[in-house]
């Protein structure tokens, strides 16, 4: 653009102001070797499962414990206790409620630490925990750990038994994420090893009186619940008979076998905190030396997740979101590229495509299990991943691809080629798309009894399936073709009764929308079809007084939309969203990107506390720090770009 050139619109002027600002500070953002990384943070349970870890890894000798990591555990202990809610509890998303298992974990971690049960905060953290239904109402995965240490006892916590490796492909049935968490954890649960802890060391008080301990059944008389709550008690009687002694062994052996498979290519099992702190556990529990290769380099990848920086703090990443980053900068760029603002990002993006080449899976994973003739491709979410890339990120890689050129255009039209098949051969029998699985969707599963992490089953949801939709279009499959019409009428059925769409990945139906709008867009669906018109209504309705959007996490508990503070991704989409169903002219439309405009800092960021991303819905909620640059310059670029058409 030239200096000189002036615009009518002083919304458009603006926009193109704030626009080369972002793009300026996400250009300084990017990696040498092309790639963009930014800090992926969450809850205080990361921390306060940290010290439990170092617990198990340092032993109490003599009932005294002296870690030599103390420096480190005091620095998680100073992270933990300023998220301290006033009423004395720990909530797992920012303006959320305390939530027991979280507050459970922050006791245990900050007592063993060696903050006196004495000092004000755990009182008040005590008397939190009593009233949301004490140590008992904590989460199983909460329980589990602590049984490893006596501190529950293990015959009311549920029974995770490696047998379930001998019934023929059951563990490809539970989400991926379940299954990494749930191999090398059944293992450590089926050892009789109890971890030391220090002299008069109890949760006692913090036992709520006249609970059971026990996990309870349902009410009804018949119920999966009841099924499987049946099915623990025999568990727990074969574990005290002899035929425990003949099967147990090939189970933990293949137990073993498959966590050291996918220890191969990775950095750590599934890349991921909770798999990656059981496998190293597991390890120890089968007598790995200490100075075994494969335990210290699980070890040292599960450390490489903690920050511990003068100028950030001590906290730790669930995971490195390196691949998704990159490939949402790309696109935000790619973007910014045909604005009036005439910025030339193709360097950039050359570099950020050589990049992205390099970590196309090659390798089959867990997903060929059900799609064995299906050729190796797709991106995973982290640094090295082989055995786990997902849908998600491979639709994301190849959006962020379209526009990016690559120093060997002839690989990356073969890498694209290959992705694109991979995507559609990933599709579930009911049209639409999963993260990692496909039909992984036996809803009775989710009734186990450590299936109380909400995130058992990986099933279609519309935010990715939107997301597909909106990649396979871009590579010639349009709305012709049968993957694309199968996926499109998925997400008119699973459109909510107000119009919304739920979104399993960001919080919440506002993320859902936004990509489900986005793929009907880039398919050629007419923004005069009824669900987009209603869709756009749903948005505008939704809108906040100061002209951006919000949505706290309690929608998941809901079920429904739940009204937030104002974010500025939250924006971007709703903004992006409404553009994609055809309007580009509203109030709303202005007012969402005044909003942006307004909210932008000096630097060209915008600041963002709140979490939009989730994990497990009504468990685990993601701050991702990137999404608080790019979405919104993804949406004022969209705003510039409005009238274009998609190509």
């Amino acid at each position: 653009m030239s200096p000189q050139l002036q615009f009518a619109d002083p919304v458009t002027a603006n926009a193109v102001k704030a626009v080369k600002k972002a793009s300026s500070f996400m250009l300084k953002r990017q990696h040498a070797d092309g790639y963009w990384w930014e800090d992926l943070t969450a809850d205080t349970t990361l921390e306060s499962d940290y010290i439990l870890f170092q617990l198990w890894l340092n032993r109490v000798e003599n009932g005294i414990w002296n870690p030599p990591t103390r420096g480190l555990i005091d620095r998680a202990v100073a992270s933990i206790l300023p998220r301290q809610l006033p009423e004395g509890g720990f909530n797992i998303y920012p303006q959320g409620p305390p939530e027991v298992s979280a507050c459970v974990k922050a006791y245990f971690s900050l007592k063993v630490a060696g903050v006196p049960v004495e000092d004000e905060r755990m009182e008040r953290l005590r008397n939190q925990i009593l009233n949301l239904g004490g140590l008992q109402a904590a989460n199983s995965y909460t329980k589990l750990n602590l049984s490893l240490f006596g501190l529950y006892p293990k015959d009311c916590v549920p029974s995770v038994p490696p047998e379930m490796m001998l019934v023929s492909r059951f563990i490809y049935e539970m989400s991926s994420w379940s299954r990494a968490i749930v191999i090398p954890l059944s293992i450590i649960a089926s050892s009789d090893v109890k971890c030391p802890v220090p002299t008069g060391f109890t949760l006692d008080e913090i036992v709520k009186p006249g609970v059971n301990f026990d996990f309870r059944p349902a009410d009804q008389f018949w119920s999966f619940k009841n099924f499987f709550y049946t099915a623990d008690s025999f568990l727990k009687l074969y574990e005290k008979s002899p035929l425990k002694s003949l099967l147990r062994p090939v189970s933990i052996e293949r137990c073993e076998k498959w966590m050291l498979e996918r220890l191969e290519y990775s950095d750590g099992l599934a890349a991921i905190y909770p798999p990656m702190m059981y496998s190293v556990m597991a390890m120890d529990v089968l007598g790995y030396a200490k100075d075994d290769p494969r335990r210290v380099d699980a070890v040292k990848h599960f450390e490489n997740l903690m920050v511990d920086d003068e100028a950030k703090g001590f906290y730790f990443q669930p995971c490195f979101s390196v691949v998704w980053d990159t490939a949402i900068a790309a696109y935000a760029l790619a973007e910014v590229e045909a604005t009036p603002a005439n910025l030339d990002v193709q360097q950039a993006l050359s570099r950020c495509a050589d990049w992205l080449l390099t970590k196309e899976c090659r390798r089959k994973g867990d997903w060929a299990v059900k799609r064995p003739n299906l050729e190796p491709s797709g991106w995973y979410f982290e640094f090295a991943n082989e055995f786990y890339p997902d849908i998600d990120d491979t639709a994301m890689v190849l959006i962020g691809l379209d526009k990016a050129n690559a120093s060997n255009k002839t690989a990356q039209e073969a890498a694209a080629r290959r992705a694109v098949n991979w995507l559609i051969g990933m599709q579930g029998k009911d049209g639409g798309w999963a993260a990692f699985d496909v039909d992984n969707n036996w809803d009775f599963l989710s009734d186990v009894p450590f299936a109380d992490h909400n995130a058992m089953l990986d099933p279609s949801c519309p935010d990715i399936t939107g997301r597909v939709i909106d990649a396979l279009s871009r590579y010639g499959i349009g709305s012709n073709h049968d993957s694309v019409r199968r996926g499109i009428q998925y997400l008119i059925h699973s459109q909510e009764s107000d119009g919304s769409w739920y979104g399993r990945w960001g919080v919440d139906y506002i993320y859902g929308t936004f990509l489900a709008l986005k793929g009907l867009r880039q398919a050629g669906v007419s923004d005069r079809e009824v669900y987009v018109l209603r869709a756009g209504e749903w948005l505008r309705s939704i809108q906040n007084p100061d002209g951006g959007w919000g949505e706290s996490c309690r929608s998941y508990d809901k079920h429904n939309y739940v009204n937030g503070p104002s974010t500025a991704s939250q924006t971007a989409w709703a903004v992006m969203g409404l553009l994609a169903g055809g309007d580009t002219t509203s109030e709303s439309v202005h007012k969402g990107v005044e909003y942006l405009i307004r909210t932008q800092m000096a630097d060209g960021n915008w600041d963002e506390e709140l979490a939009t991303g989730t994990g497990f819905p009504k468990v685990f909620y993601l701050t991702y720090h990137m999404y608080r640059n790019a979405f919104p310059m993804m949406a004022l670029a969209m705003y510039l770009n409005r009238g274009k058409e998609e190509k």
